[in-house]
């Protein structure tokens, strides 16, 4: 062996131990190089070691002792230190271990979380090329928490976590509203501010609830069965969930001969081949079609090849299906034109005709099957592949249906999935308050959601403090407008998170319902929805005396003046005024019955809004810009605007 060789395999024994040692640190993964921890308050701190092994920790002029449990976990906590730094964290262990992380911060800390508008990067955000060259803040740093779910609560995160300091190479992919939140929120409270970014786009707000805060909640036992017994036996979960669906659609058919997605009813249409997204089939009905498609076809398969094991492999598929082969379910699995691949157990095919079918859900983006060749086929244990290219057949489920029970396993529309992988492994990391931008997920349930929504912030409370802040970010603009007063989900969802934060003591609100985009679900202006939590920080967690989030509807009662409604906004700053018009516009009056509501003439009177009752109206209700994509023009002098809400007239 030549002598460099040598000396490179004596160099690798020698630097072993060290590597090994590296490779086990004492200190949790959030605890690292230029990591923010929260001021003020005593400080958790935690790690990993041997069984009974003593561990002392200092940082700065502080230091605690600890001992692990049967385990190897320890904990230990440091007395509260003032803003600062930057410190050196260190562990050392009885054994000889030791570690120290630098360049530790003592600031505020904010949880930023929800679904892709808390994603959306400064790099989309507007004006990017400026705010990213401009970005260049040593007291601002981030952690973000990448993808991950978990059936069970996690001790630790799946993926590897690392804090960033901003900087204009760092930022681009930081979360704009959380990132433009922190830097403005350094006008006023200069201290460090540390963001731990841990938000997944398309989700519902169930992951995010812990499955004891669900349990608490009620009507959600059976799903977190089938959960737990997914952690030990996902085959077995997949057939409990499939009868659960199964008996779902049962449920919704109309006509028997739809009962069962396998069998031979009416209805069914030749499918154009190749199999791509339907929306591009040239069928007027998929063009922009948003709910349950099915698809069928036969395979054909010998005595041999129907007895070897196989795989069925679907390709890529948008977003949910539920698969059968033969009667059999195989399998249920979300993913944005991810492949889909299932295991067939023994005995399910059989020589001759196999029918093979699956139901679509696609609520956003593409829909249904999305590939062709050799993604698409049947493989058997002997190698051989059989594609399956056709003929297909395709039955759309009638709209009345409406969705599907969503898997419990999912990332997105799952039960406690991302709370488990995403939230559970910060353990009782110090936090000064949660930003939370999430809701379009839930505009289809509105009725629901102020129950979800005080539900989350109790369930993350009992894991970060009984007194935890939450800025919410209120819905904000988006979708079609409308020439009359019409229901919407957008608007009763925008409403529900308003009753949610008028409720909760330690709760803010972010009004943003002038700066969406009405085509853009994922609007670009993240610097004012940054400033307007800001503000509500200023107020909620840091007590100052200004109204948090502008104009606020406190009442709502007949004047004297017969026929009109006095509306009293309380948080005006200076008075009430309208833009672009001589008097607020998007007032509706309406009575008990829905349907009932008609826009009302409006003028303002100093915090007040006195509304006229239209002709043969008696009304019950007010309510204000409730559609999807409302026009709202009522400010105050700060330049906020007033919120949507809906009020009963009190008589």
């Amino acid at each position: 062996m030549p002598t460099r060789s040598i000396g490179l395999v004596l160099l690798i024994v020698l630097f072993a131990p060290a590597a090994r040692a590296q490779s086990a640190p004492l200190l949790y993964p959030l605890f690292q190089d230029h990591a923010v921890l929260q001021r003020d308050r005593p400080i958790s701190v935690w790690g990993q070691a041997a069984a009974g092994e003593a561990v002392s920790v200092s940082l700065a002029s502080s230091s605690a002792r600890a001992r692990t449990d049967a385990s190897g976990r320890w904990s230990a906590l440091l007395p509260p230190i003032s803003a600062g730094g930057p410190f050196v964290l260190t562990a050392q262990g009885s054994s000889g271990a030791h570690q120290s992380v630098h360049d530790v911060l003592i600031g505020d800390v904010f949880l930023c979380s929800g679904q892709s508008n808390m994603e959306l990067d400064v790099l989309r955000a507007g004006d990017s090329r400026n705010e990213i060259s401009n970005s260049a803040n040593n007291s601002i740093r981030l952690l973000n928490i990448e993808h991950a779910v978990g059936p069970l609560p996690l001790l630790t995160f799946p993926n590897p976590v690392i804090w960033q300091i901003a900087a204009p190479e760092t930022v681009p992919e930081w979360s704009a509203t959380c990132f433009f939140f922190a830097r403005e929120l350094q006008k006023t409270i200069q201290v460090p501010i540390g963001l731990v970014q841990s938000a997944w786009g398309g989700a519902n707000i169930r992951p995010f609830i812990s499955a004891t805060g669900l349990h608490e909640l009620g009507g959600y036992d059976s799903g977190l069965g089938i959960l737990r017994l997914y952690a030990k036996d996902q085959s077995a979960a997949q057939a409990a969930f499939a009868a659960q669906w199964e008996q779902w659609w049962r449920s919704k058919s109309a006509d028997r001969a739809g009962a069962e997605p396998w069998n031979t009813g009416e209805g069914w249409q030749r499918a154009p081949l190749p199999l791509t997204d339907w929306r591009f089939w040239g069928l007027p009905e998929l063009r922009d079609f948003k709910g349950l498609v099915w698809y069928r076809t036969t395979i054909t398969l010998s005595a041999a090849q129907a007895k070897s094991a196989a795989t069925l492999m679907l390709g890529p598929v948008n977003q949910v299906d539920e698969t059968w082969i033969n009667g059999r379910a195989l399998g249920n699995t979300f993913g944005y034109g991810t492949d889909r691949s299932y295991a067939i157990a023994p005995g399910v095919l059989h020589a001759g005709d196999n029918v093979l079918v699956v139901n679509v859900l696609s609520d956003y983006g593409g829909g249904g099957l999305l590939a062709s060749g050799a993604k698409r086929a049947l493989q058997l244990a002997s190698g051989d592949s059989i594609p399956l290219e056709g003929p297909w057949q395709y039955r759309i489920a009638p709209a009345a249906v409406g969705y599907p029970p969503r898997a419990p396993w999912e990332p997105v529309g799952g039960l406690s999935t991302l709370y488990n992988a995403m939230i559970a492994p910060l353990g009782s990391y110090g936090l000064r308050g949660v930003l939370w931008y999430q809701g379009e997920s839930n505009a289809s349930e509105p009725q629901s959601y102020q129950v979800l929504l005080a539900a989350l912030m109790a369930d993350w409370r009992r894991q970060f403090g009984a007194e935890l802040p939450f800025l919410i970010v209120q819905l904000p603009n988006y979708g079609p407008q409308t020439f009359t007063p019409v229901e919407s989900g957008w608007a009763a969802l925008r409403e529900a998170q308003r009753l949610a934060v008028d409720r909760d003591p330690h709760a803010g609100l972010a009004v943003t319902i002038d700066i969406g985009e009405s085509r853009n679900l994922h609007p670009t202006n993240k610097q004012d929805v940054g400033r307007r939590l800001a503000r509500a920080a200023r107020h909620v967690v840091y007590g100052e005396a200004l109204a948090p989030s502008g104009p606020e509807a406190a009442s709502a009662t007949p004047t004297p003046t017969a026929g009109q409604i006095t509306v009293r906004f309380s948080d005006v700053e200076g008075r009430l005024v309208a833009y672009s018009h001589d008097s607020p516009i998007g007032f509706e009056l309406c009575a008990e019955v829905q349907g009932s509501c008609r826009y009302a003439d409006a003028r303002i009177d100093g915090s007040r809004v006195l509304l006229t009752i239209p002709d043969g109206l008696s009304p019950t209700r007010v309510r204000y810009c409730w559609a999807d994509s409302p026009i709202c023009n009522l400010f105050d002098l700060a330049a906020l605007p007033a919120g949507p809400f809906e009020l009963q007239i009190a008589h």
